[in-house]
């Protein structure tokens, strides 16, 4: 063998070569294109410096030719046709971990379709797995292969469709968006720059290593494992229960600022074996972990859930404001209590709870399950994404990773308290005879735009409206209606009042009747007074009243209200709590900026 001349442009330590076979004829093969003929055509030469004689030779260069070809390729760039390099992603990579605007990414093959998120139909969430909604697109199939991403603006309302196998879910709305598309890639080998889901790379070296006991800043959360401790799970599988709990402790990345983890055992009777404020470094946890003891007894799970969601998540316990609070409920087989009851409370007092669930009930096992539903009922969302299912507690190292990354999801717990689902608003409407029936139905209409931003429901978000001239009627109250479908059907039914402007009066009535029987709730109290002109009483009074009860004053004046009423009435700072405009059509350029204002006085409450 005698190497030629350098192929100008060919890749280094790859030049042409003439290799003669064992009849003695010469065979070239070049770098890069006729790599498999170096191996495959060549196979005589190869075969004698491996050592092996005769057809073990063949067969041998036969087995090392896949070798030396996908080494080749793992050391450059995918490119397609057009000559655009490809970047090689996970099943698990969103659009929001992808950098450009438009980037053609190589999907793998046989990702799991029951663990893809995706949001919308043709454009999706951003946080929607890219692969996911390639197939659902059908743009690729579960096979792999090359997509093209293109990002888009945010919006609202991405739809849930079912297609390629894949269900869709519903978001109300999401900052960024994705579309996909076929590329002119064609190659189908996922190879070349890999994308992290959990840190996108940016091409760059990090200046410092990851602070250890700062943590994984990028996974906020205040995380109870409650284990199952019960006779179900037995001594041997209690410790691989716990081998399973570490590992995915350590790799959430626990820090000063990153995760905090407690753990609670649940049997007859619940144990927290340490809370979140015991130990912030993953060593410390992991050693605790394994000092844990089996207690054994019935598997009480629906009791150890509620009193964990009651009991472990206090600040004098090392929960944090503001931080997503998560229990991720370990059951071997079936639970002995009613556990739906206690994933009420959980979803009350704003924990995401998880299930994981090992060795399902066999069909003969099934007539001892007192409820069969018994996950679908307890986790914060039947939407597939708060329930994990492992086949059995031996070789679960491969679930570790997937687990983490649901748990480090802050934009999918669903049942953290947020602006949307924990707000009480109520509404105080001028009925008076200077409005008029046309310019009242916009008046609703801009009730119900502002209402539709919010997550209604009984134990979420609330609405009320009180319409008001000299008298006053309430024409619904916070506990009417708990669905956002109703709410919005009545706010078209209310009708027009006419008469005069008394708002002092309106005031005091909906401070009284309307906030009063929920002062004490969980959610945030917000009053919305919408007025066209001038107050024939005192509104600086009622309205101090109304602020010093715990209720946030939004005014929005229209036409002939005076500014002065408007500012007396207002929360503090008073020019971002007051609204107003010349006409009523006005309204509705203000629905964005009253959803805002409630949104920021709510995350200041909870600084």
């Amino acid at each position: 063998m005698r190497p030629g001349r350098r192929l100008k442009g060919a890749r280094r330590l790859l030049p042409i070569v003439q290799l003669r076979g064992g009849d003695g004829s010469p065979r070239q093969c070049s770098s890069v294109g006729k790599l498999c003929c170096l191996v495959l055509c060549c196979s005589p030469l190869l075969s004698s410096a491996l050592g092996f004689p005769g057809a073990r030779a063949r067969l041998a260069a036969m087995w090392f030719a896949p070798l030396l070809l996908g080494a080749f390729l793992l050391s450059s760039p995918v490119r397609g046709s057009d000559g655009s390099a490809s970047t090689a992603i996970t099943c698990f990579t969103r659009g929001l971990d992808l950098r450009k605007e438009t980037e053609d990414v190589l999907c793998p093959a046989n990702c799991p379709l029951w663990q893809f998120y995706v949001f919308g139909d043709g454009v999706y969430a951003s946080l929607s797995s890219v692969c996911g909604a390639a197939i659902h697109r059908g743009v690729i199939t579960n096979a792999g292969g090359a997509v093209r991403v293109q990002t888009l603006p945010g919006q609202e309302n991405y739809p849930a469709v079912n297609a390629n196998g894949i269900q869709s879910q519903v978001l109300a709305r999401w900052a960024s968006s994705f579309s996909v598309t076929r590329t002119k890639n064609t190659a189908l080998e996922s190879v070349g720059r890999s994308v992290s889901t959990a840190r996108p790379s940016t091409g760059k070296r990090p200046k410092k290593p990851l602070d250890k006991k700062a943590g994984n800043k990028d996974c906020k959360a205040d995380i109870a494992f409650l284990i199952d401790g019960s006779y179900n799970i037995g001594q041997r599988r209690f410790n691989l229960q716990k081998n399973f709990v570490g590992k995915v402790a350590v790799m959430l990345g626990i820090g000063t600022e990153g995760p905090h983890v407690g753990v609670v055992q649940a049997s007859e009777h619940p144990k927290i074996e340490f809370y979140l404020k015991n130990f912030t470094a993953a060593k410390e946890v992991l050693f605790a972990i394994k000092e844990l003891g089996f207690i054994g007894g019935n598997s009480n799970t629906g009791k150890a859930l509620k009193h964990t969601a009651q009991k472990f998540f206090s600040l004098e316990n090392g929960a944090r404001k503001g931080i997503p609070k998560i229990i991720v409920v370990f059951l071997d087989g079936w639970p002995s209590d009613d556990i739906e009851e206690a994933g009420i409370v959980a979803r009350e007092f704003g924990v995401n709870v998880f299930i994981v669930s090992v060795a399902k009930p066999t069909t003969e096992e099934l007539g001892m399950v007192q409820d069969i539903g018994f996950v679908d009922k307890a986790v914060c969302r039947n939407n597939g994404f708060f329930s994990y299912q492992m086949p059995t507690w031996f070789g679960t190292t491969k679930y570790v990773k997937p687990l983490v990354q649901k748990l480090c999801s802050h934009e999918q717990m669903l049942c953290s308290k947020t602006c949307y689902n924990s707000v009480n608003i109520g509404f105080l409407i001028d009925g008076s005879s200077s409005i008029g029936e046309s310019n009242f139905r916009l008046v609703l209409e801009f009730i119900s735009n502002v209402a539709k931003a919010f997550e209604i429901s009984d134990i979420g978000s609330k609405i009320a409206a009180v319409q008001f001239t000299y008298d006053q009627r309430t024409e619904f109250s916070f506990t009417d209606y708990t669905t956002k479908e109703k709410v919005l059907s009545a706010i078209r039914n209310i009708r027009y009042m006419s008469g005069g402007t008394a708002t002092g009066d309106a005031i005091s009535f909906t401070t009284r009747n309307v906030f009063g029987p929920v002062k004490d709730g969980a959610n945030k109290n917000f009053l919305v007074v919408l007025t066209d002109g001038q107050s024939y009483d005192d509104v600086r009074g009622p309205a101090a009243a109304a602020q010093k009860a715990g209720i946030t004053v939004f005014s929005v004046g229209i036409a002939w209200a005076p500014l002065d009423d408007l500012k007396d009435m207002a929360s503090e700072p008073r020019e971002s709590h007051t609204f107003f405009t010349r006409e009523f059509t006005g309204l509705e350029q203000m629905v964005p900026d009253i959803i805002r204002g409630i949104c920021k006085d709510f995350l200041d409450s909870k600084q």
